[in-house]
């Protein structure tokens, strides 16, 4: 499965001050290629195996909104789930670089 790196992943998310509103996270959401599927496929509970991870992924890939999506992640510190085609683990270390980088652009 192809899939852009972390830091690659990063560079596509804002690191000025929060700029999704309500109103915005509203409309990616309506867009994302998510919204037809269980919740229970994205915020996989317990020994999930590793193909229904490997499927989420794949259809955040294909998504119009996965830079809006792991913006919103980030920026609201969503611990559980895949969002914006990152797993919990990617994310934890891509937050830490994004406040990092925020810290010293900001």
């Amino acid at each position: 499965m192809a899939n852009r790196s972390l830091p690659a992943k990063l560079a596509l998310v804002s690191t000025g001050p929060a700029e999704l509103t309500t109103e915005l996270a509203a409309e990616w959401r309506e867009r994302a290629a998510c919204s037809g599927y269980r919740h229970a496929l994205f915020f996989p509970v317990g020994d999930t195996d590793t193909a229904a991870i490997e499927r989420a992924i794949a259809i955040c890939l294909g998504c119009a909104v996965i830079d809006d999506c792991l913006e919103y992640a980030l920026e609201t510190n969503q611990r559980a789930g895949i969002w914006g085609g990152t797993t919990e683990e990617e994310r934890r270390s891509l937050r830490r670089k994004w406040l990092a980088t925020r810290r010293r652009t900001g």
